[in-house]
């Protein structure tokens, strides 16, 4: 579809968008009903009404399928954090955090299954190709140093020293800050990193059920809380 509402591309482009799309649409019912490990392109077929071989020029094989929601999955998520964070004061930062921890929780509670695909246990047999995973899977991560970055370069991020680094952290950490474009010194970036894996860490807990089903009775108020202390982590004021 193009800027102007008019479709794009040839017929038979476009038809073949549409079965990808459904495809997917298909692949992410099948993964909430049977789990990833047991995604069959047999069956998403009989679900589309075609015969097998129909699906398979499309997508080859069962990995191919699970790339295809993995990069579905991801680019959702990064679109809802996006559409949340967008929505806070540019000045805001810590505001921004909040969203989007919010905006990871509100997903991942919505599409558990899809959730677990990219955060859960790894599926048996399955390794995900990175050439086509790495930048859909970083688009929430990117966000997050971007929000701390911002905060660092506007002069509202406490910065505090910690312990000297090794060599090969320091050298690890030049690395991603390159990656990722980012100023922040080396013990934000330490913080930084403690809080994405904390916040991916408390989603998964509440998703997964692991504090157990009769632990708190309303989750969302402790999660409130450890975005908080994330926050004052980070040094977001």
């Amino acid at each position: 579809m193009g800027q102007d509402g008019l479709m794009v591309g040839t017929p038979r482009e476009r038809a073949r968008e549409q079965t990808l799309q459904d495809i997917t649409r298909i692949g992410r019912e099948r993964l909430a009903a049977v789990g990833a490990a047991a995604l069959s392109l047999r069956a998403v077929a009989r679900d589309l009404g075609v015969v097998s071989s129909a699906v398979y020029r499309y997508v080859a094989s069962r990995d191919e399928l699970l790339t295809l929601l993995v990069v579905d999955g991801y680019t959702e998520l990064g679109a809802e954090v996006d559409s949340a964070v967008n929505a806070v004061a540019a000045e805001d930062f810590r505001g921004q955090f909040i969203a989007l921890g919010r905006a990871v929780r509100s997903w991942a509670i919505r599409e558990p299954a899809r959730y677990g695909l990219l955060f859960g246990s790894p599926v048996p047999g399955y390794d995900a190709p990175g050439e086509q995973t790495t930048g859909p899977g970083t688009l929430v991560v990117t966000r997050l140093i971007g929000i701390i970055d911002a905060a660092h370069r506007a002069g509202a991020l406490t910065v505090r020293e910690g312990p000297d680094l090794s060599d090969t952290l320091a050298t690890d950490l030049e690395g991603v800050r390159k990656e990722l474009g980012t100023e922040l010194p080396p013990d934000a970036a330490v913080r930084a990193t403690l809080v994405w894996v904390s916040l991916f860490g408390s989603v998964n807990f509440e998703v997964f059920g692991q504090y157990g089903s009769d632990t708190f009775t309303d989750a969302s108020e402790i999660f409130e809380r450890h975005l908080a202390l994330l926050a004052d982590v980070a040094g977001l004021t």
